[in-house]
């Protein structure tokens, strides 16, 4: 059975930091694009960074140079470090695995198999 299984959520101040994993099951992240996903109320779903099948990042601007992806193909785990948090950060959390075609730009409409969230919130 395909899964994504997203952890590491919670509730910090402004300034902490976070580590969000993903577990997939039933297909190897090492095969695809992995992305990382948010949404918060209200707005869109919005891409905040991906690994390529090469191992290449991309972050969104928002988040570049406090969150960092990264993935183990060992584990069939994709992970996400957030430190700095922000209030703005604010917002359910998502990993897929994404077309090719959306990789580059960390499209949602790309999204292939997406796990079932997890709440980050951040507090001033």
């Amino acid at each position: 059975q395909v899964q994504l299984v997203e952890s590491g959520g919670g509730s910090v101040q402004a300034g902490g930091s976070l580590r969000l994993s993903c577990a997939a099951s039933g297909f190897n992240v090492s095969s695809y694009c992995m992305a990382w996903f948010r949404q918060a109320p209200g707005k869109e779903r919005e891409g905040v960074a991906r690994i390529a099948r090469d191992g290449s990042t991309r972050h969104a601007d928002s988040v570049k140079g406090r969150f960092t992806i990264s993935k183990d193909n060992a584990k069939n785990t994709l992970y996400l470090q957030m430190n700095s948090l922000k209030p703005e950060d604010t917002a359910m959390y998502y990993c897929a695995a994404v077309t090719a075609a959306a990789c580059f730009a960390i499209q949602a409409l790309g999204g292939i198999r997406w796990g079932q969230g997890t709440q980050v919130t951040v507090s001033s």
